[in-house]
């Protein structure tokens, strides 16, 4: 849809399965955005909730007509509901946070003054999180993982309280599960990500939708990231690399079996190892061959590749 130049703040908030936490999310939202004193539009996105959120969210809007409900056939996923919400908003600037009243809506205004400041993205870092210990652990080691391979000096990739310029959004693309890597697709369009401390409150009702298959699902999509980032133009750097330390492993252990079998007549029964080393050179030449492959089907696609533009003069 054509945004709406008028409005410019809009706030997106996915949510599945929310009821008892709605109204009092509208009821700590509004005045807050009130009092930044700027046009604004709130969009819910019902992610196919089952516990009659919808219903709940169809009053809201007709009690305030800055309240916009876009509700789903069925559960497709946070990342769908988040695209679909960026798809929707219309504001310059939009913010996005969870619906379960663990993100503080008093954060805003100060996620707001850092793009000010000339940020495109600002990700929230929830600070004393309120979260059980089984959930904490997890976390801290997947965002210190996501950290150390992505390069990005963020303490929490999944905080759900994050604030971007419209260009962001229109720039990346949010599907499968990759909204936990928002600030990494962006950093690596080349827009400026910053981190603010925001407060994070207990879970009052409800359950959270995040288990164990969450982390191992996010461990994947790391991976995903960092080929779509790092190696999407250059895949010979990846699998090259790979390839010839495999290949480098292969051939020093059939190094040592041919002078076990010129030193000695014979390798002595190392059969094993003799397999072990004809099987890393075939994988490493098959690695080899799939980075060129890669670097061919990349090179036909340049033509079409867009790239992230900031201004033009002409």
């Amino acid at each position: 849809m054509s945004p709406d130049k008028s409005v410019y703040l809009s706030v997106v908030i996915p949510l599945l399965n929310e009821k008892n936490n709605l109204n009092g999310l509208y009821q700590k939202l509004g005045p807050v955005l009130a009092e930044l004193g700027c046009p604004y539009e709130v969009i819910f996105v019902d992610d196919g909730s089952t516990d009659g959120s919808f219903e709940v969210l169809e009053e809201l809007h007709y009690r305030d007509s800055n309240v916009r409900v876009i509700q789903f056939r069925r559960n497709f996923g946070k990342a769908a509901a988040l695209a679909q919400g960026f798809k929707e908003a219309s504001g310059r600037v939009i913010v996005t946070m969870d619906a379960d009243l663990q993100d503080d809506p008093c954060e805003i205004p100060k996620l707001l003054a850092r793009i000010e400041q000339g940020y495109d993205l600002v990700s929230g870092w929830k600070f004393h999180r309120r979260d059980p210990l089984s959930k904490r652990i997890p976390s801290k080691i997947f965002n210190k993982v996501t950290s150390l391979m992505t390069g990005i000096k963020i303490h929490d990739f999944n905080c759900g309280l994050k604030a971007y310029r419209r260009e962001v959004t229109q720039d990346i693309q949010v599907y499968g599960e990759l909204h936990r890597y928002l600030p990494v697709l962006a950093y690596w369009q080349g827009y400026r990500i910053d981190e603010v401390k925001v407060k994070h409150h207990p879970r009052l009702y409800g359950k959270t939708k995040y288990g164990a298959k969450r982390f191992l699902s996010g461990f994947f999509d790391l991976l995903t990231v960092t080929m779509l980032t790092r190696y999407i133009s250059s895949p010979l750097h990846l699998f090259g690399s790979l390839g010839l330390a495999v290949t480098i492993v292969g051939f020093v252990i059939n190094c040592y079996l041919a002078y076990l079998r010129l030193r000695f007549g014979s390798i002595l029964n190392h059969y094993p190892l003799l397999g072990l080393g004809i099987l890393l050179m075939l994988l490493g030449v098959q690695l080899f061959s799939m980075g060129l492959l890669g670097e061919l089907i990349s090179n036909l696609r340049q033509g079409q590749r867009e790239y992230s533009v900031k201004k033009r003069l002409f």
